[in-house]
């Protein structure tokens, strides 16, 4: 982070104005405030130094500013001592050397002539060098005296948060990021994602993967990318263990766009025929191969073989999708509008699926209960009713797979994207 200016050119003008006339103090003026007394050489010596500088000598003036330091201390009234150190800081700043500038800066902030505003100018500078110097333990210290003492706001809570990631401070890192993006999330407002980020880096050094995944959770809510839903999804596929279960999995990774190897779009379509969804083994297909998924000419071949078969399945199955659900309705037990409702889900009825998965749902006897209440939270969401579709989600239970689904789903629904 940059910072400029500490001690303006205008200001320098004005540091000796007068200098020489204060030599004598009165006790009125004394009884007044500090005592602006200097003494004779002092006050030529820093006029000389203060005359170069300002004429860009930089060595000359800061060689005179090193023989006032080095004269007795009895020659160096405070006074002397807040000149020395304002023409100090100016020089320093001009030519860059922040390693001298720093301390001299923190000699200011003890000074009794130093205002309340260059107070705040002179901690959030400090703040600013240290971390440029790679000084994170100093940098911390007065960015976090700044942001208490509201010397500065946001940027400076993003130079706090780096400088503890910076110096491996992972688990402070975590600790400081997370207030702040709790805070954020408790005042209404987004948690930047660089402080989401850095939580996420953090619990990846500290190989925590129960603190990962709830970075990467809040991740895929405020800021959907694919990178972020990738890394959860790999973890939930390395669960799954039946095709039933795969499909579900090939919904979410197809509907926040992570899904990219061409195998991918060919399973997902083999699995959505043989579930009775021959529409959305269409929509995927299609999809894949306006994307020039298929690179591979068997590949493509393959993928035009599954699509050909999809569009008469669906071509067939939509005559007569209409009586199949009326036949459904007189069943005693909900399975077979359960599969009426993937057959409407593939063909983007999702108002119809709704009311079919509703149906079956409430009649029971479902082979596969958790699969139905999940198919209703994401056929309500696609619907458009995302309060509905958060219901639906929280009540998927018995299936851990199928239960992480409806957790992902969950986040999906109150994403931005």
């Amino acid at each position: 982070m940059k910072f400029k200016g500490i001690v303006a050119a205008a200001a320098l003008g004005a540091l000796l104005v007068g200098a020489v006339s204060v030599l004598h103090v009165t006790p009125a003026q004394a009884a007044a405030g500090p005592s602006k007394a200097i003494t004779r050489p002092v006050a030529l010596k820093l006029q000389a130094a203060q005359k170069a500088i300002q004429g860009g000598n930089f060595p000359v003036g800061l060689a005179d500013l090193d023989q006032v330091a080095g004269m007795p201390a009895a020659h160096k009234s405070p006074y002397a001592m807040h000149i020395l150190n304002q023409l100090y800081v100016f020089a320093y700043e001009k030519t860059h050397n922040y390693p001298k500038l720093a301390p001299k800066l923190e000699a200011l902030l003890s000074d009794p002539y130093v205002t309340a505003a260059q107070t705040q100018q002179f901690t959030v500078a400090l703040a600013q060098i240290y971390y440029q110097l790679h000084n994170y333990p100093k940098a911390i210290q007065y960015g976090t005296e700044a942001l208490q003492k509201h010397y500065a706001g946001a940027a400076m809570q993003t130079l706090v948060g780096q400088a503890y990631y910076l110096q491996g401070n992972w688990k402070q890192t975590i600790a400081y990021e997370r207030g702040i993006a709790n805070g954020a999330i408790k005042a209404g407002q987004k948690p930047s994602q660089q402080s989401l980020q850095l939580i996420q880096s953090s619990c990846m050094k500290l190989h925590d993967q129960a603190c990962l995944l709830n970075a990467l959770e809040q991740l895929v809510v405020y800021y959907p990318q694919r990178q972020y839903w990738q890394y959860l999804l790999f973890q939930t596929f390395k669960s799954i263990k039946s095709d039933a279960n795969l499909l579900e999995a090939y919904r979410l990774a197809f509907d926040v766009g992570v899904m990219q190897q061409a195998h991918e779009f060919t399973s997902y379509a083999e699995l959505a025929i043989e579930a009775g969804s021959p529409g959305e083994a269409e929509l995927v297909l299609n999809s894949a191969l306006k994307n020039n998924v298929f690179t591979d000419p068997h590949q493509k071949a393959k993928a035009e073989r599954i699509l050909q078969d999809a569009e008469k399945r669906a071509a067939s199955d939509q005559k007569t999708l209409s009586h199949t659900a009326e036949l459904a309705a007189k069943q005693a037990k909900g399975n077979s509008e359960i599969r009426v409702g993937v057959a409407y889900y593939g063909y983007q009825h999702f108002h119809k699926a709704v009311q079919m998965f509703t149906q079956g749902i409430a009649k029971g006897g479902l082979a596969r209960p958790a699969e139905a209440h999940l198919l209703l939270g994401i056929a309500q969401l696609k619907a458009g009713n995302k309060a509905a579709a958060l219901n639906a989600f929280n009540s998927v239970r018995g299936d851990p797979t199928l239960q992480r689904l409806a957790e992902l789903w969950s986040l999906k629904a109150k994403s931005a994207g």
